[in-house]
């Protein structure tokens, strides 16, 4: 990225912690006035604007967010001095693109680089990407809501990853007419998408937060739409049709159950993915623990034999003394003695040999245990198991 982007901020005065912070990177240019913001920013040639909520109160910089969103395109990004779920939902309406706090000043710099490379990639991939749906939904110009739900629900099966499954739900979504973020969140992570580029960090954010805010969250003409694993942010719900509005949310509602549960079972596939790599690595290693125990039980009858000939050799060499004085009792109990120590000596060297398989088979118990496998046991036990092959050569 060039040195040197111009940026213009929004504020009481000029900021020296700002310019401290984004002097080398961005040029900037500030100025305490709502209605000339745009066309000093179009004059100046900037990329994106920073407003000081600090300075200007919370309410006047939500009504210059709209304001600077309906005359540009350009990015807002607001700088705050508290940190609530509301106000963010409230900035996020008015058309912030992003919102940080004064204790987020150490990742500002990050955070205007990724507002202004999604524009920039936003820019790029919009007419590409308008142009596929386009050709895309030629063939389902005609069909009825219905249609197109079922079509979804058809395709659906098919979908081999998370990937794949949120770009079929854009182009069910396409029909609608609705602009939407999307957020699945499967056991293998979060996945957030747009349909027109890359996720945007402050819908992600909202879309997280929402999660467990019931089926629907309204605010506005945005709707934060909820089922399961899936969270869809519609952008521009029809508030002045009111049977357009109430079709999008129940037929809308049906699409995200679909794609609940794909992602479960993509879920199920990839453990049971898991699960099958873990019992071929078991079966090598298995395989090994119990040649090793055998060789070493055949090392134990070895040498429990070697002791009973020791012992039986020393039996026999003190039956000579007949007498069985003294001394000749403590021989004899000195030769016995001896036998039962090597003995147990023995058994224990071929006990301690069984520890591995123990060790390995209550990890197995541990995992198997549970209603559900964990991935992340699953995974922890592959890691600390070598790769090595399948016996038979068998990939």
């Amino acid at each position: 990225m060039t040195e040197g982007y111009k940026a213009v901020v929004l504020g009481r005065s000029k900021d020296q912690q700002l310019e401290a912070l984004l002097g080398e990177k961005y040029d900037l240019l500030f100025t305490d006035t709502v209605s000339v913001v745009a066309e000093s920013a179009a004059a100046a040639g900037a990329k994106l604007i920073l407003i000081d909520v600090t300075s200007l109160g919370p309410e006047r910089t939500l009504e210059g967010c709209q304001a600077l969103k309906d005359a540009s395109e350009l990015p807002v990004v607001l700088l705050a001095d508290r940190d609530t779920l509301d106000y963010k939902m409230q900035a996020y309406e008015a058309g912030c693109d992003d919102y940080l706090t004064r204790s987020d000043m150490y990742e500002l710099k990050a955070r205007l680089d990724r507002v202004l490379f999604n524009q920039i990639a936003n820019d790029q991939l919009k007419m590409q990407l308008k142009q596929a749906h386009e050709m895309a939904f030629i063939a389902m110009s005609d069909t009825s809501d219905l249609g197109v739900n079922v079509q979804f629900l058809l395709d659906v099966n098919r979908c081999c990853n998370i990937d794949e499954l949120g770009m079929r739900l854009f182009q069910s979504l396409r029909s609608y007419g609705i602009n939407c973020s999307l957020q699945m969140r499967s056991r293998y992570g979060v996945k957030n998408m747009e349909a027109n580029g890359m996720a945007k960090e402050m819908e992600s954010a909202l879309l997280g937060a929402c999660a467990e805010q019931g089926r629907y969250v309204d605010f506005g003409r945005r709707s934060i739409m909820n089922y399961g694993r899936v969270s869809l942010l519609v952008k521009n719900m029809p508030l002045e049709d009111e049977k357009k509005y109430g079709a999008i949310k129940d037929n809308v509602f049906s699409l995200l159950q679909g794609c609940d549960a794909r992602i479960e079972s993509l879920d199920n596939q990839q453990s049971l993915a898991l699960e099958s790599l873990l019992v071929k690595r078991l079966t090598g290693q298995l395989r090994s623990v119990v040649g090793q125990v055998e060789d070493g039980y055949q090392d134990v009858m070895r040498g429990i034999a070697d002791v009973v000939e020791n012992m039986a050799e020393g039996v026999e060499n003190s039956l000579q003394y007949l007498g069985m004085d003294e001394t000749q009792e403590a021989a004899l109990q000195g030769i016995m003695e001896r036998g039962i120590t090597d003995t147990n000596r023995v058994f224990n060297e071929g006990i301690r040999l069984d520890e591995g398989l123990r060790s390995l088979l209550q990890q197995l118990d541990d995992i198997f245990s549970a209603g559900q496998i964990d991935p992340q046991k699953v995974s922890e036990l592959l890691e600390k198991m070598p790769a090595g092959k399948p016996p038979g050569g068998v990939q």
